[in-house]
């Protein structure tokens, strides 16, 4: 269960969110578009990143500038 520690791991990198228009799901009330993320793992589809409640979150990597 390596997902339980990702919280406290090292950042990967740092993105910038560009948009929050999510199609089917609602993602701004935990994205600011605008503000930066620290990112704690990232797959060929998602990244996982710190959001605005504080916890990590998984997202479509098409809301951030990579």
């Amino acid at each position: 269960m390596i997902h339980t520690k990702w919280q406290n791991s090292p950042t990967i990198k740092t993105v910038k969110c560009v948009h929050t228009n999510a199609a089917k799901y609602t993602v701004s009330s935990a994205l600011t578009e605008g503000k930066m993320y620290d990112v704690k793992n990232e797959t060929e589809e998602f990244i996982f990143v710190i959001d605005n409640t504080g916890k990590v979150g998984a997202y479509y990597k098409d809301y951030f500038e990579l």
